[in-house]
């Protein structure tokens, strides 16, 4: 039968599991003492001998070192990202002040705004077309 139906069928009737606290009790000194000392119960009780801890001292020194370098390379990469995240962001800004210096300066070269501008220095635009002038080869 189901453990969950049985539960609500105990809680039906009325009777209702009794959970107990097991007891503690304080820890002696020598389990204290047993619990601090793994690594020198692994040394003294030969499950590692000493000539087999300096023998592996190489090898644990280079993945020590193997771990810096694949810190290191990860801060790399992650300052690179930063700065490719910046001048992404700073040739877009100036993209758009591109776009907007070049809108404007079409604007400004329009032949209506040309003529607003130089109508103050007392310029006016030509009703008739320029005339042609040509010069003769034996004149020069």
């Amino acid at each position: 039968m189901n453990r969950f139906r049985e539960e609500i069928e105990e809680e039906e009737i009325g009777l209702e599991p009794e959970l107990k606290a097991a007891p503690r009790r304080p820890k002696t000194a020598e389990e204290k003492m047993d619990s601090n000392s793994f690594i020198s119960k692994l040394f003294n009780d030969g499950l590692v001998s000493k000539e087999a801890a300096t023998d592996a001292l190489p090898y644990l020194c280079f993945l020590a070192l193997l771990g810096m370098v694949y810190i290191a390379n990860s801060h790399f990469a992650v300052n690179n990202v930063r700065r490719i995240d910046k001048l992404n962001k700073e040739v877009k800004e100036l993209r758009w002040e591109y776009k907007s210096l070049k809108a404007d300066l079409m604007f400004k070269s329009k032949l209506t705004e040309v003529a607003k501008k130089v109508d103050t220095l007392g310029i006016k635009e030509l009703i008739e077309p320029p005339k042609k002038i040509i010069v003769k080869s034996d004149e020069y």
